[in-house]
């Protein structure tokens, strides 16, 4: 919207071609994002207290969690209300990448948050079943990658780009890139949804690597830089960089209020649309393996589940005091905010050595 007034007054002020530059964009939008997260997040925990949406706590997890029930849910809706209304104000709504992005997550947004309301206002502990839980996700997932594929200009957009090798690209074909992008968009949003139990665990490593995946985004979409390092050239792909700022920025703003001890807790309607938004992001660059690599902790964090389950099932006996692998540890003796911490800063070092693979190649 900000960026077709400023193509406007460019014809009589010379110095608005400047807002063309999706760098200053970038930092705008980041900014823009945040400060819509100050403004309204106050507004919205307060509406969300006093419409009771707060939140259940299980009662066989670690008993230092039954203070926080009752403290508010739902509030991942202020992250997509700050990423919607950033993209609208500096990204380019003509860019079909924007609105593929955009629309896919506001669609896993709503799936979040009929989840959510379930299970919060009525009070249905199980809240949306998992078979339309999944259906769901499935069909917004496959409807996402369809769309890209059928759209892609050259073949090497849906290759498979394998980290630190410069010329190992694995053909996908247009039936293997929509499997690739299923699991993709699907994995990585439940991923992001099961790491959201402690305090601002989830949503730093959300913003640091949306952030990380702004920078291929950048290289993807500008044919030189694309060019000298070696990666496919994604013509329009660079817009993203806007969105990821966004979403950076929006995340920050909320984890003002969701740091130790949270005001506002995300709710899956924040989790399963930031994951998504992760994976679909990663599916258009072609950054699918270095997304798995910088998401290392929500990676684990859902192994840990689906071990304890498999475990469970077949011997009747758990791996892990508790699952998702934040619990265990806090069973074992840390407190939430080491945990945290701790998961933070192996995300930080997983994102450097995805940012690595850029130049080792």
């Amino acid at each position: 919207m900000l960026l077709l007034l400023t193509h406007y007054l460019a014809f009589s002020v010379r110095t608005f071609h400047v807002f063309e530059y999706i760098t200053l964009r970038a930092m705008l939008a980041t900014l823009t994002a945040l400060m819509i997260s100050f403004l309204v997040g106050p507004s919205m925990i307060r509406k969300l207290t006093a419409y009771k949406i707060g939140q259940s706590v299980r009662n066989d997890g670690p008993q230092t969690h039954l203070v926080k029930a009752g403290t508010p849910t739902m509030g991942g809706a202020l992250i997509l209300v700050s990423i919607v209304l950033t993209t609208f104000l500096w990204g380019d709504l003509t860019s079909r990448y924007i609105w593929a992005v955009m629309l896919a997550t506001l669609g896993f947004g709503v799936i979040g948050w009929i989840d959510d309301y379930r299970k919060v206002v009525h009070r249905n502990p199980k809240g949306l079943s998992a078979r339309y839980k999944y259906l769901g996700q499935s069909i917004l997932a496959l409807g996402f990658a369809m769309y890209i594929v059928n759209t892609a200009a050259q073949p090497e957009q849906t290759d498979l780009i394998v980290p630190f090798f410069k010329t190992v690209a694995i053909p996908l074909g247009g039936v293997g890139f929509v499997i690739l992008s299923y699991f993709v968009v699907v994995g990585s949003s439940n991923a992001v949804n099961l790491t959201d139990g402690l305090d601002g665990l989830a949503i730093l490593p959300t913003v640091l690597i949306s952030a990380a995946l702004s920078v291929f985004a950048y290289v993807a979409g500008n044919h030189v830089f694309s060019g000298y390092l070696g990666l496919p050239y994604i013509p329009g792909a660079g817009e993203l960089v806007v969105f990821c700022a966004a979403m950076s920025g929006a995340g920050l703003g909320f984890l003002w209020f969701n740091a130790y001890p949270a005001e506002v807790f995300m709710g899956d309607v924040g989790a399963l649309a930031l994951g998504a938004a992760l994976g679909m992001v990663a599916v258009i660059i072609r950054q699918e393996i270095v997304l798995f690599i910088m998401g290392g902790v929500f990676v684990v964090e859902t192994l840990s589940v689906i071990v304890q389950v498999a475990s469970f099932k077949l011997t009747g006996r758990r791996v892990f005091r508790m699952a998702p692998l934040h619990h265990h540890f806090e069973l074992k003796g840390w407190k939430e905010t080491q945990v945290v911490v701790r998961f933070w800063i192996i995300t930080m070092m997983l994102i450097l050595v995805g940012l690595s693979t850029l130049k080792l190649r």
